[in-house]
C-alpha cells in the first residue's frame, strides 16, 4: 500500500505549524491517524509531538555559532537544508517503514526553497522513491492577502511552488478566523477571482504603463489556466478543516488503496462504485 504526505509550506508567519496542529487535532476527532516531521531547523516548539525532527541532525543556531562557517540566521537554514537533502538516510531511518503512512511535513519558510534551490524537489522525488503519494499545502495569511497587488504577491509566491516541486498541489488561505465579519465578505471574492475585474479596479493606483502590461499579463496567465485557487481555513470550523482534508485526499487519492484487491461479487463492486461516488462528490463541494 502507499504512503501519504503533505508538504506544509508558506512563508514564515503563515500558519504552518498551526496548520498541523489543527489537522492533528481533527484526525484524533475522527479517528484517523495522522503524524507531523518537523523540518524546520529553526522552529523553536510545537504543542503535539513529532515523529521526526530535523533538529535531531542540524539546528540553524549552531551553525551560526560556528565560527568557520559565519552564516547568518538565511545563510544557516539554507545550509541545513542542503545539509538534511545530503543525508535523507536519517529521514528513512525516522520514518520507518509503516503501510498506509499519512505524515504533514513541516516545512521551513524561506521562499528561495522552493524558488531556485534544488532541496525541497530532491525531497519529493526522494518521497516518492519511498512510494508516498505527495501533495503540497501552500499556506497563506488571510489576512495580508485584502488588497488586490497583495493577493497577486501570493499567488506568484504559490505557482512558484507549484512549478518547482511538480506536485499536486492546494492552496489554503490561512487565520480566517481571526477576520472580523467585513473582512471575511471582502476576501470572498479572492477565493475564486475574477482577475480580469480585480484588474481593471485597481489599474488607476498603476502610474507606470510598463508595470500595468507587466501586472494584466500575469493576471491573464493566471485566469486563462485557472493555476491558482485558494481554500479557506478556519481552525474553528471543523465543516471548513474538512472539506480542506477532503481536497487534499482527492488529490492523492487516499482511501482508494482501501479496496479489496480479490474479485467481488456484482453487488460489492455496485456498492464500492457509489462510495467512490460520493467520495469524490464531497471533494469537489
Amino acid at each position: 500500500m502507499p504512503r501519504y504526505a503533505q508538504l506544509v509550506m508558506g512563508p514564515a508567519g503563515s500558519g504552518k505549524s498551526t496548520y498541523c496542529s489543527t489537522l492533528i487535532q481533527h484526525a484524533a476527532a475522527i479517528n484517523r491517524s495522522v503524524q507531523v516531521v518537523n523540518l524546520d531547523p529553526a522552529a523553536e516548539h510545537f504543542d503535539y509531538p513529532v515523529m521526526a525532527d530535523i533538529r535531531e541532525l542540524i539546528m540553524v543556531d549552531d551553525v551560526m555559532e560556528d565560527d568557520s562557517l559565519r552564516f547568518g540566521p538565511n545563510g544557516g537554514l539554507v545550509f541545513c537544508m542542503e545539509y538534511f537533502a545530503n543525508n535523507f538516510d536519517w529521514l528513512e531511518e525516522s520514518l520507518g517503514h509503516v503501510e498506509d503512512d499519512y505524515i504533514l511535513f513541516d516545512c521551513p519558510g524561506q521562499i528561495e526553497l522552493y524558488t531556485h534551490l534544488p532541496v525541497m524537489r530532491q525531497l519529493v522525488d526522494q518521497l516518492q522513491q519511498w512510494e508516498f503519494r505527495v501533495c503540497g499545502v501552500f499556506l497563506v495569511d488571510s489576512q495580508f492577502m485584502v488588497e488586490t497587488f497583495k493577493f497577486i504577491s501570493g499567488i506568484m509566491a504559490a505557482l512558484s511552488a507549484m512549478v518547482s516541486l511538480e506536485i499536486p498541489t492546494v492552496n489554503i488561505m490561512t487565520k480566517m478566523d481571526l477576520l472580523s465579519p467585513k473582512a471575511k465578505k471582502e476576501i470572498e471574492k479572492y477565493l475564486d477571482p475574477d482577475m480580469y475585474s480585480m484588474m481593471e479596479d485597481n489599474s488607476v493606483t498603476i502610474r507606470s504603463k510598463k508595470f500595468k502590461k507587466l501586472t494584466k499579463a500575469i493576471c491573464n496567465l493566471i485566469d486563462d489556466y485557472s493555476m491558482v485557487r485558494f481554500l479557506p481555513f478556519d481552525r474553528t470550523d471543523e465543516e471548513c478543516i474538512n472539506i480542506v482534508l477532503q481536497h487534499i485526499d482527492f488529490s492523492i487519492q487516499y482511501g482508494e488503496d482501501l479496496e479489496f484487491k480479490e474479485p467481488r461479487e456484482p453487488d460489492e463492486e455496485q456498492d464500492n462504485t457509489n462510495y467512490d461516488q460520493l467520495f469524490q462528490d464531497k471533494a469537489e463541494d
